[in-house]
């Protein structure tokens, strides 16, 4: 199956095109710039640079490569950067999107969007896909918007919603954990709030699911995170526990006494049962995880 990819140099992209690559998939991966993805002479992959916010780039560029899937991965992330350059987060995460989404439709592609926890409003906590969204900053709102203009897609699409993804970064892009470990071996303290509750998502699992979707065809809404709910507070202190670093180094903090440009939802958290039943999703543990993200020669002996 040939499937396009954007943002292929970033976090997400650097696990799921080698992991479409062993299905046996075409992946013409794209991103802005030089390819930093390892994957030279791999069977069935191929690189292009695209700025997907350039709509004749995207139209030059899916309508040579025709391809039967679109997996949508590249954004605007940062929700601090979206909150103080609105105009470009919602260029980039909104127009972008819908440009795209034309565009998939002329080859009835199945289009695939990344989207994020951000945009609910935080007040329940664990939902599902169903539950109304209300995002309560711009990053987030970008996203809704986004979502709505891929639901009235008229060809197969699914949304993934996805929260706060972790492992071991393959192209220099930090997490919260590579940011522990990098500040706590600095000997330097990291602020963490404590009072924000997530279900963390392993990037490896993120990919597995996206795979599976593709696979499976598997249309609609999906959430796809890790299944145990933790503050970033207590990641990090996870993190630091595995490492044998000092956890003193980090700093608790709650949202009231942490100031940040673009106001976060307090409780996320997602219900994964469709992806489970529906899906085979399974994703690791956040212990598991941890190996998963710095390798298991850093676990404390009791």
């Amino acid at each position: 199956m040939k499937i396009l990819v954007t943002g292929a140099n970033g976090f997400l992209g650097h696990y799921l095109v080698p992991a479409l690559l062993e299905k046996g998939h075409t992946v013409l991966a794209t991103g802005k710039g030089n390819c930093r993805l390892a994957l030279d002479g791999k069977p069935g992959f191929s690189y292009e640079t695209m700025d997907f916010t350039d709509p004749l780039q995207v139209k030059k560029l899916v309508e040579r490569f025709s391809p039967a899937v679109i997996v949508h991965a590249g954004a605007m992330s940062k929700p601090d950067d979206c909150e103080l350059n609105q105009a470009d987060a919602y260029r980039v995460n909104t127009t972008a999107t819908v440009q795209l989404v034309s565009e998939a439709g002329k080859q009835q592609s199945f289009f695939i969007f990344i989207s994020t926890d951000f945009v609910f409003d935080g007040e329940k906590g664990m939902y599902a896909e169903e539950d109304p969204v209300a995002p309560v900053n711009f990053y987030g709102k970008t996203k809704q918007d986004a979502e709505a203009a891929v639901k009235n897609y008229p060809y197969d699409w699914a949304i993934v919603r996805t929260i706060l993804v972790y492992g071991q970064p393959l192209a220099g892009r930090s997490n919260i954990l590579s940011i522990v470990k990098e500040k706590l071996e600095k000997g330097e303290t990291y602020k963490v709030v404590d009072d924000q509750l997530r279900t963390p998502t392993y990037v490896g699992d993120l990919a597995s699911g996206i795979v599976a979707i593709i696979e499976k065809r598997a249309r609609g809404i999906w959430h796809l995170s890790g299944a145990e709910q933790i503050s970033p507070y207590g990641m990090a202190c996870k993190a630091a526990d595995y490492l044998q670093l000092d956890r003193s180094l980090l700093l608790r903090v709650t949202a009231d006494t942490f100031s940040q440009p673009a106001k976060r939802p307090l409780k996320t958290g997602f219900v994964i049962d469709k992806a489970v039943r529906e899906l085979g999703y399974k994703p690791v543990s956040f212990e598991a995880g941890l190996k998963l993200t710095f390798g298991p020669e850093h676990k404390k002996r009791d």
